[in-house]
Formats: C-alpha cells, structure tokens, sequence
C-alpha cells in the first residue's frame, strides 16, 4: 500500500502533463495504432527485479550481440548507446563494432569515407540525407558515431526502404539481421552493438530474425524508458536504474515518459513547419508545464482577487522566445534597465542550462530545450506569478538584507516545482556538482550571494519534495508558499527560516544553510 501511494504522489503531475502532449502526438501520428507497434506496447509490461548499472555491465560483458532500444527523438537514447560502448570497449578482451538503424546500408561507402576521415561532419550529414530522410536530432547520434570511431572497429548502416510503410517493416527486420550476419562473419570474434527503434527489439519482430540466422548468438536486449515499467518502477525505489525483464531483455531509465513525447512532439512540430529554418513550437510545451504544476497546486487560473489565488492567472502567462533571439533579448533587457552584469549572467544561465525565465520581461527564453531546466523555470514563473509578477509593477523593492532569502525560496519553490515534474531528478544532498556546495563563511553580503542563494534554496526544495512524497506537506500549504508576498519587511527571512528549521536539513548541508540563517 506505501509503495503504491508513493508511486502515485511521485506520477500524478507528470501524468497530468502527459495527457495534452498525448492528445497531440496522436493527431498527427496516424501509424500510433498499427499491429506492430502494439506488439511492443503489449510485450513489455512487467518486470521480475529492480538491477543497478552493474549488473547490467555484467551482463554486456557476457553477450555477443547487444541491441539497445532506440527512442528516436530522445538524444538521451543516443547517449546511452554511446555509454555504454565505451564502457564496453575498455574491458580490452573482445573488439566491438556498432550496427545503427539510422544510415541506410546504402550508404556505407559514405560511412567508410568519413570513417577514414575523408570527409568531413557537414559532408557526412549531407550525404547520409539526415535531415531529410531521418529527421531526429544530430548532435547526439554523431556523438555516438564519433564514440565508436574512438573505440570500435567500425561502423555499419543496418537499415533500407522504405521507412515510412510499416506494411514493410518486417522486411527491415530481415534486412537487418542480414546485415548483422554479414558483420559476424567479417568480425567473427566481436561484440556487436545495435541500436535500433524500440519497436523493433518485441520479441517477433528483430530479435526473432536474428535467432533464425544466427541461432549460435548470446543475444542481450536493453530497452531504454518503457512506459508501462516505468511507472511500476517509480514506486519502487527513490531512484530506480533498470529492471529486468527476463534472463535475456532489461530496461534502463535516463528519461521520464514526458520528456520522451515532449521531444517528439517538437520534432512534430519542427516537421510540420518544414524547412523555413524555424525550430520548434516551443509554446505549447512551455504552457503544458505550467498548466500542470496550476493543476497540481489546485490554483484557479480565473480568479479575480489575489489572496488564495492568484489574480487571474490566465493573464499573466509568460511570452516564450526560441532560437536565435539573444540580440532581441538584450535589447529587450537593456531597455526595462538591467545592467550589463546582471543581464550577461541572464546569458550565462541561458547558455548552461539551454533556457532561462526573466521576470524583468515575463518571458521565456529557450536555446536548447532541456526539460529538467524548464520544468525549473516553469515554476519559477508560477512563483512570481502568484506574487503579481512584482517586476513588472510598481512595488515595494526588496531590501538588500532580504535579497538572498527572496532568490533562495525562489530557488527552493523552483527546484521542487522541477522535481514533481521530472521525478527522477536527483536530490541535491547527492549532487557532486562544486557549484553547489556552500562556501563558508555564507553571508548575505558577500560575492557568492548567487551560487549561495542556489544553494540554499536546492536543499530546501529537495526536502519540501521529500516531504511531500512522505505526506508530511500539504498542497494546500504548498500554493500559499507560492503565493506569500514580500511586501512587509522581515517577512520573506521569517518565512524562509522556518521552512529551513521544519525540514531539519541534515549534515554539512544543513549546517551550510543554518549558517545563513543565524
């Protein structure tokens, strides 16, 4: 029964935030319900254990043939096969060679020639048709060519026409066993990594082909973010790394469900503008984010009068900036009187974090779309919102005294607005990152009042996440810390501090924030 009411706490919001992305993958998605994508929707739903990265290393180490599951519109797919090659290839015991999907067996000759490094990047990507006949991102997936340049012993295209005809598809599967075949017997003695679409890795469909022409293979399937195990597996533990399925198929996790469809719907939305050289729409995405942390704080968008609710909500929705706007922005920025510094900083967190909320502008700024940052500044947005947007009023500025204790309980309603969306988010305690191990002596005057207020605040959002899974904190609670205003003096300090205390912030960390305080 806890697990369960755990899994539902840890779910609900990002199930919440699924259901719009859904709706509109489906109606530009007309293959959705094909027979052979059901098959892998129906093959995978249950698992017999919870597996750590170790196991899973082990088990690479045993087979011959490794085929990972390929999310195509999730960079983070790509990483992982690129991760996991390395990670193979330094054993030293087998050489290793990679087979994808996303080149054209065709295409080889092409391939080789930038494998010789006579060609370049461009040409490659040119050449292959990447853009036009595959479509996804090509960062990620080169990076996992380049990997196995390093590392491999070569680098084959597995795939042929037609793509877009599933009444085709099985054809592929054979082709691609084919091709596998026609590998072993050019590298008898090495690993052979595939990454190929998920739906192809059901159990008829390739892994099926391949034991009929290579009966003789340790054939080892990994799976990346299935839907049905993951939410399973989100009541299980804090943070769930992989399941295993059955002695030959496990299922690693690098990515919730809402950013696997967030992604593909903005490669939707990129694919239907066509080639006009505009990105994505990010808006909707922007929106959906918000909406749901409105929804999950139960606030009425409608109301008229701010005291439990903020006043008309719907009115106060951010404007949402993508692509190559920066000249814009720091115009825009320069005019409501930034100064130089503050709004380089504004460019710098930009750039780290591949998006940015600006209160001076009420508006969004995203340059690569990554949704752990913008779920953070979905609800640092909420939470000036709820205030009134103070930035762009005439109100009372706030004290230098009280300056830290403004931007860490922003930081700390932030960061837990991020992690009820994206629950796999680390906690902060096991952060590694030296930005956000507190200096000391912390003072509110000093020249780390902005990596200290981050800080600060990080922790106090885990543990305000923490308490919430626990159901030590209400929702209730929750919206009227969003909502409380700094209008009188001392009143954002006191408000700070006795969240601090109530959440007994443990260790270096806690003594680091009660520092601050005393």
């Amino acid at each position: 029964m806890a697990s369960t009411i755990l899994r539902s706490r840890r779910s609900e919001a990002q199930l919440q935030a699924l259901v719009a992305v859904e709706r509109e993958i489906r109606t530009h998605d007309a293959q959705h319900s094909r027979k052979y994508l059901r098959d892998f929707r129906h093959a995978f739903h249950t698992y017999d254990s919870v597996i750590d990265s170790q196991e899973i290393a082990s088990r690479v180490a045993e087979s011959d043939i490794v085929l990972v599951g390929d999310y195509h519109a999730l960079p983070a797919a790509q990483r992982f096969a690129s991760t996991l090659l390395e990670e193979r290839s330094q054993l030293g015991d087998r050489p290793i060679v990679l087979g994808v999907e996303t080149i054209f067996s065709r295409d080889q000759h092409i391939l080789d020639e930038w494998w010789l490094r006579e060609i370049s990047e461009a040409e490659l990507c040119r050449r292959i048709r990447f853009d036009l006949d595959w479509g996804y991102d090509w960062p990620a997936f080169y990076e996992l060519l380049v990997t196995a340049r390093e590392h491999a012993h070569g680098v084959y295209g597995l795939d042929c026409m037609p793509r877009e005809d599933l009444r085709k598809i099985s054809a592929r599967d054979r082709h691609a066993a084919h091709k596998i075949s026609e590998i072993r017997q050019s590298h008898p003695g090495a690993v052979i990594l595939v990454l190929f679409g998920e739906s192809h890795l059901a159990p008829g469909h390739l892994p099926h082909a391949l034991s009929e022409m290579l009966p003789g293979e340790r054939v080892f399937t990994i799976l990346q973010n299935v839907d049905p195990l993951y939410w399973h597996a989100a009541g299980e533990r804090e943070c769930v790394e992989a399941v295993q399925l059955n002695e030959n198929v496990v299922c690693v996790f690098n990515s919730t469900p809402l950013e696997k469809y967030e992604s593909y719907r903005l490669h939707l939305s990129r694919w239907a503008r066509g080639h006009d050289g505009e990105g994505p729409d990010l808006v909707p995405t922007i929106y959906n984010l918000i909406d749901t942390l409105i929804r999950f704080l139960e606030i009425n968008r409608y109301s008229s009068r701010n005291g439990t609710q903020p006043k008309f909500l719907v009115d106060l929705m951010p404007e949402v900036y993508s692509g190559n706007s920066e000249a814009q922005i720091i115009q825009l920025l320069a005019r409501r009187g930034m100064r130089k510094a503050e709004i380089q900083r504004a460019l710098r967190r930009m750039e780290e974090r591949g998006c940015a909320y600006l209160p001076r502008l009420n508006a969004f700024y995203v340059q690569n779309f990554q949704m752990v940052y913008a779920a953070e500044e979905a609800a640092r947005f909420l939470h000036h919102a709820c205030r009134g947007l103070p930035e762009l009023r005439e109100q009372r500025r706030v004290k230098r005294s009280e300056r830290f204790y403004v931007s860490a309980l922003e930081n700390a309603l932030a960061y837990f607005g991020s992690s009820v969306l994206c629950p796999s988010r680390e906690a902060v305690a096991d952060y590694k990152d030296n930005s956000l191990i507190a200096p000391a002596p912390l003072t509110v005057t000093s020249d780390n009042h902005e990596s200290g207020a981050e800080f600060a605040g990080y922790m106090l959002g885990s543990s305000l996440y923490d308490r919430y899974l626990q159901n030590r904190i209400s929702r209730g609670t929750l919206r009227t810390i969003f909502l409380t205003r700094f209008d009188q003096d001392g009143k954002v300090k006191q408000l700070f501090s006795q969240l601090a205390h109530q959440q007994s912030l443990p260790g270096r960390n806690g003594r680091a924030i009660r520092r601050v305080l005393n």
